[in-house]
């Protein structure tokens, strides 16, 4: 039986088609991402490195694919946008591979379409990864949720720290929710500033948005989002609610609930 290709710009809802197939998907390479590829039953995944960025958390959830038995490898950021599948197959190049990847033959610099040839060949099946636990938390206030897809409609108004990128896909995903303030983290920017994008789109509906640095907060982390993250860049919304470039994110989150206090 032949193995498919799919891509797609996010892992964290896939289709049926996903199992048993090579999945390019423009999610970063993080546990969470690693897990949700997994948890859809993908042959082999291949993320976004998204900057690697603080503590490897970009990259984070290669060897938690290795544990499951599931090869995966990472794009540079520089290569491709981050949450664009497509642009991933067309011009992404691997930066770095787990165990299983490497032993299907997937090397830095090789090109992403030519990986995702290879790892047809991955292991198949492998073990399904346990429950994940508790992905949303209240810190000081703040709603912290590892993904901008696990926003809910309580969330209006309220500041949330996201572990996504800020990439069109994450406007996408939070702009119907319309909180006070949304936090991405950017991914390391790359290609076409792929990892910022969403601030243009979410400033378009007068929604506040702002992303920290990679180096400065794990990706795939609310918490982290919140407590680590150094403002990188903001919108204009933003911009009028107190964030600036160089700015602790968890400092302007208590300046707000102090003015909403």
């Amino acid at each position: 039986m032949s193995v498919a290709i799919l891509v797609f710009d996010s892992v964290t809802k896939l289709p049926p088609e996903a199992d048993g197939a090579v999945v390019i998907g423009g999610s970063h390479a993080a546990i969470y991402a690693a897990h949700m590829s997994a948890k859809f039953g993908c042959r082999a995944a291949i993320h976004h490195d998204a900057g690697i960025g603080k503590d490897e958390a970009g990259i984070g959830g290669l060897a938690y694919a290795d544990k499951l038995g599931m090869a995966m490898a990472a794009v540079a950021t520089a290569s491709a946008r981050i949450g664009d599948g497509a642009d991933l197959h067309a011009r992404g190049v691997i930066s770095r591979a787990n165990a299983l990847a490497i032993s299907c033959g997937v090397v830095p610099g090789m090109s992403a379409r030519h990986a995702a040839e290879l790892l047809k060949a991955a292991p198949w099946p492998h073990a399904l990864p346990a429950t994940k636990g508790e992905s949303r938390y209240t810190v000081e206030g703040v709603v912290c949720a590892d993904s901008a897809t696990l926003l809910v409609p309580a969330d209006r108004g309220r500041v949330v720290a996201t572990g996504s990128h800020g990439a069109p896909n994450s406007a996408m995903a939070t702009a119907p929710f319309r909180p006070l303030l949304l936090m991405f983290n950017d991914a390391g920017f790359g290609a076409d500033r792929g990892g910022v994008l969403a601030l243009a789109e979410l400033d378009k509906e007068d929604i506040a948005a702002i992303a920290v640095a990679a180096q400065s907060a794990r990706i795939g982390d609310g918490r982290s989002t919140l407590q680590d993250g150094m403002i990188s860049d903001a919108n204009a919304a933003a911009y009028r609610l107190g964030a600036r470039s160089g700015g602790s994110a968890l400092a302007l989150a208590r300046a707000l609930a102090e003015k909403a206090g």
